[in-house]
């Protein structure tokens, strides 16, 4: 699971970020509400924990930009404040829950651990793009015919397909596929023989789909116009 966490006092930064580390989540931090924007525009995150009171924008004034671009990952607000009007700002804005100031790192690590479950029980088996269909638990691509994928080739895929049209950078798409515990004496290289692999398979299947590279090692799912070609 990737988190963001949007928190301008420093101190309670690195607690948070080492807490979170420590559970094993990669988190990235950012410490105003403009860069939470940025980063949520650049990056794919699973959480985002965003403190209210921010400067150059407020996390109300930053969900709101980040909801508006579509993005629905989990967000979770952290306030100094315990006003019900403010907590019902936070939500009509799209936040998902709330912890108030001071709160227990216990609870929020809980709720984190609850969330990673959640979204593994919602991951859908079937993932459809264009004329492509992954059957992630059979590991089989098709669209115009058929072929088999290695479990590492279907869930790149699988996370490409639910990130499609956004910019994956090759290191989170190396932290998705191969957790910690698996990244032993591996780099993110890896990752362009996997996409290289994937690229050969839409193409023997005539996919109307494409993985695009981009500047700076990022990565992309597009769907193609017109006639499936790869």
């Amino acid at each position: 699971m990737k988190i963001l966490l949007a928190e301008d006092e420093l101190q309670m930064s690195r607690v948070l970020s080492a807490s979170i580390s420590h559970e094993g989540y990669a988190v990235d931090v950012v410490h105003d509400g403009q860069a939470a924007v940025d980063m949520a525009n650049e990056n794919v995150y699973d959480v985002m924990i965003l403190d209210i009171m921010m400067p150059i924008k407020t996390g109300i004034e930053a969900l709101k930009e980040i909801r508006a671009s579509g993005n629905e990952s989990h967000v979770i607000m952290l306030t100094a404040m315990s006003e019900v009007e403010d907590k019902v700002t936070g939500l009509d804005a799209g936040a998902d829950d709330y912890l108030t100031k001071p709160f227990s790192l216990k609870e929020l690590l809980a709720r984190l651990r609850s969330m990673d479950r959640r979204l593994g029980a919602m991951s859908s088996n079937i993932l459809e793009v264009g004329s492509v269909q992954l059957n992630i638990g059979e590991q089989e691509l098709s669209a115009a015919n058929s072929i088999r994928l290695s479990s590492k080739e279907s869930k790149m895929m699988a996370y490409l397909m639910r990130n499609l049209g956004k910019s994956l950078s090759q290191s989170a798409i190396f932290a998705y596929v191969w957790p910690k515990e698996e990244a032993n004496g591996l780099d993110d290289s890896y990752v362009l023989l996997y996409l290289s692999y994937l690229r050969q398979k839409l193409q023997a299947i005539n996919a109307d789909i494409r993985i695009e590279e981009r500047d700076q090692a990022h990565f992309a799912l597009i769907q193609e116009e017109g006639d499936p070609h790869v």
